[in-house]
């Protein structure tokens, strides 16, 4: 097992990344559990595969679960859905000293985070995250939010959990495609800031979503320590630091946002291609040579997911994708910062990128077959 701590002046929480983690949650997150129940925020399939396994772990240390079942998918990380789990904490009278368990992925993780960071002006939460995505990105670092009309994650607040018990055992159950969009996102720490991490996964990716224990061990322990060290030197994102964690993210955004934020483009999926079309924008501007953003398809390719915008068959041009991105939550003055590449393991965040020329570039890559 490894233990990866997030260091945030004060506010420190440790990552504990390894095999049979739920069945030691009792113990492990002992100091964040002060009265006999314990309140669980779970998506429906995720209690399915694991709520017994957690349950008795818990009882087994003298502790009685209360459950809240979250319906898979994006729909779930609403207004509704944020004021129903509300209810439901004020009604198992949940005080400012206790935590809150999230069992599953990143919507579970997103929804519980931010209704834990209003309730009573702030109360704590484990996070237990179930899926590869939300192990290596969504459960470390804080962010919460829901969605709404105008997009993705446009209502939220930064609230760092207390503990995260990333348990390997539990990805064995995630139906490939998940597992694969998932690991778009280790991907993307190799891609962003570490070239050495690229090449060892152009070398071992095969094996680590065959789930072979050392490598796949390697793989989320080097993502969540990647993201922890950002984390730690940026953690609300004010000096650009922590944007970089979002390659792929404003290219992806706009593309579920065209696909419905529907099971036709998984976000793991979306950040992939997002992470493609990132690499070609920026030989189209000359930071990278296209032999370099050949390389990142190419890894994109090698591990299943989506590399060609043309594939999707997208009924829009360049411009409709375009005006997704006007409503992305980074926005600062009218203007979109794009992160982009120097190099593949070199993200820089360039704030002077004129959306009219993205979608002038993206009306290509529709056309490109």
């Amino acid at each position: 097992m490894a233990v990866i701590p997030v260091d945030l002046s004060g506010r420190e929480y440790d990552v504990h990344v390894g095999r049979d983690l739920l069945e030691g949650a009792g113990r492990l997150a002992r100091n964040f559990i002060r009265k006999q129940m314990v309140c669980v925020v779970a998506d429906e399939r995720a209690h399915e595969l694991h709520g017994r396994r957690l349950e008795t772990a818990l009882m087994e240390q003298g502790h009685d679960v209360a459950w809240y079942l979250v319906p898979s998918g994006e729909a779930s990380k609403s207004w509704n859905g944020l004021a129903q789990l509300c209810e439901w904490l004020l009604d198992k009278e949940v005080e400012r000293g206790d935590h809150v368990f999230a069992l599953g992925g990143g919507v579970v993780g997103d929804l519980t985070g931010f209704a834990c960071a209003i309730l009573k002006r702030g109360c704590g939460f484990v996070q237990l995250p179930t899926t590869l995505l939300a192990q290596v990105d969504s459960s470390v670092g804080g962010k919460t939010a829901i969605n709404t009309r105008a997009g993705k994650n446009l209502v939220g607040a930064f609230h760092q959990p207390s503990l995260v018990l990333a348990d390997l055992g539990t990805l064995a159950t995630l139906p490939p495609r998940e597992l694969r969009a998932g690991y778009a996102e280790v991907l993307k720490y190799g891609v962003l800031g570490d070239r050495a991490f690229f090449d060892w996964l152009s070398a071992n990716g095969p094996a680590v979503l065959s789930l072979e224990e050392q490598p796949l061990e390697y793989a989320v322990s080097m993502s969540i320590a990647a993201k922890a060290r950002i984390v730690a030197e940026d953690e609300r994102e004010t000096s650009g630091r922590r944007a970089l964690l979002n390659l792929g993210h404003t290219f992806g955004h706009a593309l579920e946002a065209e696909t419905g934020f529907s099971d036709r483009l998984l976000h793991g999926e979306g950040v992939a291609l997002g992470m493609v079309l990132a690499a070609r924008y920026s030989a189209r501007m000359g930071m990278i040579g296209d032999a370099d953003a050949d390389l990142v398809a190419q890894a994109v390719a090698t591990a299943g997911l989506p590399h060609d915008l043309a594939d999707l068959a997208l009924d829009c041009d360049g411009q409709k994708l375009a005006a997704h991105m006007r409503h992305d939550k980074k926005m600062d003055a009218g203007t979109l910062p794009f992160v982009l590449l120097e190099a593949v393991g070199k993200a820089v965040l360039k704030r002077d990128v004129s959306l009219d020329d993205v979608a002038a570039f993206l009306d290509g890559q529709l056309r490109v077959a």
